[in-house]
């Protein structure tokens, strides 16, 4: 059964960093692309992130403005997002998925800059 879950998220002030982590399991993970997204209220749902798990080639929105970065660890199956210099508007739930609209996501984790 493929799953993901993430964690990590929670109450931070603006300028803040924050690390999410995704766990998989269920499917062949190093032959993977997981992408991260997130969904602000009232907002569509927007892509931010992918990691090649074979390559570990990343792409990134151009929006992200090079405050986010995306990592793996292989031998956990676990991929990270990693955001610096947070703002007021990311706050969002975010989400890891098999695929770039999100369809193949788990429950996500919440994020709310705020001071």
């Amino acid at each position: 059964q493929v799953q993901l879950v993430e964690s990590g998220g929670g109450l931070v002030q603006p300028g803040d960093s924050l690390r999410l982590s995704c766990a998989a399991s269920g499917f062949r993970f190093s032959r993977s692309i997981i992408h991260w997204l997130r969904q602000s209220p009232g907002k569509d749902i927007e892509w931010l992130a992918r990691i090649d798990i074979a390559t570990g080639g990343e792409r990134y929105s151009k929006w992200m403005e090079g405050r986010f970065t995306v990592s793996v660890a292989r031998d956990t199956n676990t991929v990270y997002l990693h955001m610096a210099m947070l703002k007021s508007d990311d706050t969002a739930t975010y989400y890891c998925a098999g695929d770039t609209t999100g369809t193949t996501r788990g429950r996500g984790t919440q994020v709310t800059v705020s001071s």
